[in-house]
C-alpha cells in the first residue's frame, strides 16, 4: 500500500513539471523558424515556406537535342501490336484453360478417393468384424488409398499454384479473363444455333 502511494505521488510530480515547462509544438516550430539563418552557399533549397508560385522551375539535365526532338519516333505498325497481343492472350487463355481441366481432373480423382474412404470408414462402422476377417489386406489396401489421396492432394495443390501464376500472368499481360469466357461461351452458343439449324 505504501509502494502504491509513493509511485502515485512520483508520478503526479513528475506529470506536474513536465507540464509546466511544456511548450507546444507549433511554438516550439515557430521559434526555430524565427531563429534560421538563410544559407549563404549560392545552391537554393526549396521547402514549402519558399517554393515560388508564378516562377517555373527549371528542369534539371542535358538540353534535349532538336534533331532527336524533330525525327519522329519508329512507330509500330498498331495491326502488328494488335495481332500480337492477340495470339499471346490466347496462348495464355489456351494454358490456362489446360491448367484448369488439369486442376477439375485431380480435383475429381481427389473426391473420389475421398469418398472410397467414408464408404469404408462406414462399412467398418457397420460391421467391425469385416476388418478381423482380413486384416492385413483391410490394412494395406487403406494405407494405399490414403497415400494416393496424400498425393493427389499435392499434385491438385501444385496445380491450383501453377493456375495461380498462369492467371498473374495473364493478368500482367492484360488478358481479361471473362471476356474470353464470355466469348468461348458466345462461340459455344453460335455454334449451338448453327446446329439447330442444320437439323431443320
Amino acid at each position: 500500500m505504501k509502494y502504491t502511494k509513493t509511485t502515485a505521488i512520483a508520478a503526479l510530480i513528475l506529470f506536474g513539471v513536465g507540464g509546466a515547462s511544456a511548450q507546444s509544438l507549433g511554438d516550439y516550430a515557430r521559434a526555430i523558424r524565427k531563429n534560421k539563418t538563410e544559407p549563404t552557399t549560392a545552391s537554393r533549397h526549396f521547402d514549402n515556406d519558399n517554393l515560388p508560385v508564378n516562377d517555373a522551375l527549371s528542369v534539371v539535365g542535358p538540353v534535349p537535342d532538336k534533331d532527336a526532338a524533330s525525327a519522329p519516333a519508329p512507330a509500330a505498325t498498331p495491326a502488328a501490336n494488335a495481332s500480337d497481343r492477340q495470339k499471346a492472350a490466347d496462348e495464355l487463355q489456351q494454358k490456362m484453360d489446360k491448367q484448369k481441366s488439369k486442376v477439375d481432373a485431380l480435383n475429381h480423382e481427389l473426391d473420389l478417393d475421398q469418398r472410397e474412404l467414408r464408404l469404408r470408414a462406414a462399412a467398418l462402422f457397420a460391421d467391425p468384424a469385416s476388418r478381423l476377417r482380413n486384416p492385413t489386406q483391410w490394412d494395406n489396401d487403406d494405407a494405399k488409398l490414403r497415400t494416393d489421396s496424400e498425393e493427389k492432394q499435392k499434385a491438385l495443390d501444385a496445380a491450383k499454384q501453377e493456375l495461380d501464376q498462369i492467371q498473374e500472368q495473364a493478368h500482367k499481360a492484360g488478358v481479361d479473363e471473362k471476356a474470353a469466357s464470355d466469348k468461348d461461351s458466345a462461340k459455344d452458343k453460335d455454334q449451338d444455333k448453327d446446329k439447330g439449324k442444320d437439323k431443320q
